[in-house]
């Protein structure tokens, strides 16, 4: 097998949409001769700890990480139903700075910006965008829905916006979709090459 490391990973701590139990899924990164996994939970932390130690009991690289919940409209406005839902980020943490601002990101959508799930928004990435590795998510993310609702234009702003604040720290995620959303996949290819 080629080096590959699964970078959007949900375990048993992503509520309803993850199921891997941490210590099963090292082992089976281990024996499918993965060298590194990241951890990458619906807007929590909570399995960190877990997953940093059997990591480097397996010899695995950890890559702290999470799927956080952007709010359009700001992390404190609650008025507007759209954001109950919210937008998808992926956020990884490359060095100790970006855990330290990944952890302050993750608690600040619990303490300021909870309305139905922990939103944060991008005036708060900003804030604290120092160390991160962002992507561009599922189709649940900003930019496919953006694609999905507004268009390509406002998808590209979107882009932009995040390219201007964090350069090559900026990726847009590409997933196939088995159930075939051949529209969506073209879209987003689109944008990733701008």
């Amino acid at each position: 097998m080629n080096p590959f490391t699964h970078l959007h990973v949900h375990t048993q701590y992503s509520i309803l949409d993850g199921a891997s139990n941490i210590p099963l899924l090292l082992t089976k990164a281990k024996e499918d001769g993965m060298m590194a996994v990241a951890i990458t939970d619906h807007g929590n932390m909570f399995g960190v700890k877990e997953f940093y130690n059997e990591a480097k009991k397996l010899g695995i690289k950890p890559i702290i990480g999470c799927e956080v919940y952007i709010s359009v409209h700001g992390r404190q406005d609650r008025s507007v139903n759209e954001d109950r839902s919210s937008r998808h980020l992926i956020i990884l943490a490359k060095n100790k700075k970006g855990y330290e601002n990944l952890s302050k990101l993750v608690s600040r959508g619990y303490t300021e910006g909870f309305y139905y799930k922990p939103r944060i928004d991008f005036d708060l990435i900003s804030q604290f965008h120092e160390g991160l590795i962002i992507s561009s998510s599922c189709l649940g993310g900003e930019i496919p829905q953006a694609i999905a609702n507004e268009g390509m234009e406002a998808a590209e702003k979107i882009v932009e916006r995040y390219k201007g604040l964090l350069g090559p720290d900026f990726y847009l995620e590409l997933q196939r979709h088995p159930t075939g959303i051949p529209e969506t996949d073209r879209e987003v290819f689109y944008a990733s090459r701008m």
